[in-house]
Order: structure tokens, then sequence, then C-alpha cells
């Protein structure tokens, strides 16, 4: 999916709203457990119950590789059931030299053909080009995230340069890829400093974890995070698969992402972008 593509989802869905699919078997309604693939069962129905009111899908792959065959055949199944219409993201961290990095970019966009890769920058720009090569594919690369370990490393004052680590990521990303291929990891815990971010990188899309469970305003990082294309997925993953664990739990999820969704839309009508 290309940018245009994209901005169009977000126009004609009124909602920058990204689901996560993190299926954690010790979480699942215990009814699934009987079915011959309880994770692929469960984000089937989390999946209809959320697809009208969301543009994107971001399964964590930790939650399926765990699994062995078992897990990457569900993940496999998950993403061929996701409408096209959806942006997807292949939630898996990597970054290694570069031609590990060309077989992890081959992996994802031309076997499970994920739309986006999130991909960790800390060995340069040899782990991060060759997810730049593919037409219509894009990088997502981490920059400012969530965690409290965030302030072990990317708040790092450099000395030469006088600026943080994470900006100095974001400064040498933008010189590998463009607001057409590369977007960058903000967390949504961090309002603060996603406005000082968006003058940074004042073009290229934000995916913005941390929204819900994790405490995250959506008001607060929107108003931050906006662009002339909008220029966010804000990503919600356990306050919306996990709003119920009983055999309701498909349409508490509708009901927590519809929630979302009728903010995002009030938020984009007050900035008349639809």
């Amino acid at each position: 999916m290309n940018r245009s593509e994209l901005v169009n989802s977000i126009k004609e869905k009124r909602s920058f709203l990204c689901v996560g699919l993190d299926p954690d078997l010790d979480k699942l309604p215990p009814h699934l457990l009987n079915s011959n693939d309880p994770i692929f069962e469960f984000n089937r129905q989390i999946i209809d119950a959320t697809k009208d009111y969301c543009v994107a899908y971001k399964p964590n792959i930790a939650f399926y590789e765990c699994y062995g065959i078992d897990g990457w055949k569900a993940l496999q199944k998950t993403i061929d059931y996701i409408p096209k219409s959806h942006f997807t993201i292949a939630d898996g961290k990597r970054g290694d030299i570069g031609n590990t990095s060309r077989y992890y970019a081959k992996t994802f966009f031309e076997q499970l053909h994920f739309d986006s890769v999130t991909v960790a920058p800390y060995m340069g720009e040899d782990s991060v080009r060759p997810f730049l090569e593919f037409e219509g594919k894009w990088a997502i690369i981490l920059a400012l995230t969530s965690n409290k370990g965030a302030n072990d490393f990317q708040f790092s004052q450099l000395e030469k340069e006088q600026k943080p680590l994470f900006e100095k990521v974001l400064d040498k990303c933008m010189e590998w890829g463009t607001a057409d291929n590369l977007m960058f990891v903000t967390g949504a815990t961090r309002p603060k400093d996603l406005g000082h971010i968006r003058d940074l990188v004042p073009e290229h899309f934000l995916l913005i974890p941390g929204v819900g469970a994790q405490g995250g305003d959506l008001q607060e990082v929107a108003e931050q995070a906006f662009n002339k294309d909008c220029g966010m997925l804000v990503n919600s993953s356990r306050g919306i698969i996990y709003a119920s664990a009983g055999a309701d739990f498909a349409e508490k999820a509708g009901d927590a992402a519809r929630q979302l969704q009728q903010q995002m839309e009030a938020f984009l009508k007050e900035k008349s972008f639809i």
C-alpha cells in the first residue's frame, strides 16, 4: 500500500486506528482453546469485529513464532484474512547486517505479503536499506519508544552533535528513505516529545503505540503528531483485543475500537481533514 492509498483509507474510514493482533494463549477466552487453531480463530473474530473502525493491523511476530510452525501457520492465515483494504505491519523489530536484512525483508514482503516491517536501526544503514528496496513497502524505524528502558540509550546526549540519540536516528534515517517508504515508531506515552519529533520529521508517518492499556492519551497524541496527511497510525492492542475475556470478547473488542474511531473522527473533523 502506497502513501496516497493509506491517506485515502484514513479519510474513508475516518480513522487512523491500528489494531495490534497479539494473541496470548493464556489470555484467550477459554472456549477458543478447543478450536483447531485458537490463535487464528481469535484473530478472525477480532478482525471481523474491528475492520470497520481501523485502517491497519499490526501482528507482533513474537506472539506467533513462540508457538513454532503452528504459530507461523496462524500468522499466515491471519494475514490472508485481513482485508486488502487495510495496511499491515509486521511488528518484528528486525535489523541485521545487509544480507541478513535482505532475507528478513523477503520473508515479510514476498512470503507473508505485509505492507511494512518495524526495524531496529542500531546496526546502521546497511541493516535498514534492504527494507526500503521493495516498491510499495515500508520500513518503520524505532525512534523513540514508550517503554521505561528507552531512557537507557535513546535520550543519551551525543556530545559532538549536541542532541539525544533518538534525534540522530531520525536525522540519519531520513537520508536513507523518503516519506513514501519510511515511518517512525514514537511512543504515545511521550506526548511532549511527539511535538518535537513532528517538527523534525514533518512529512513522515508516525506509528504510535501506547494508547489504551499503556496509558497514552489519544487527544494529546493526535494534537502533537498530526500533519497535512494526518501522518499517524495510533495503535491499540490490549485495550481492544482483551476488552473482554468471555464469550463476548469480539463484541467488546468492536465496541472498544468503535469508541476510538469516534474520537478520531471528531479530531479529523476538527482539523478539517474530512
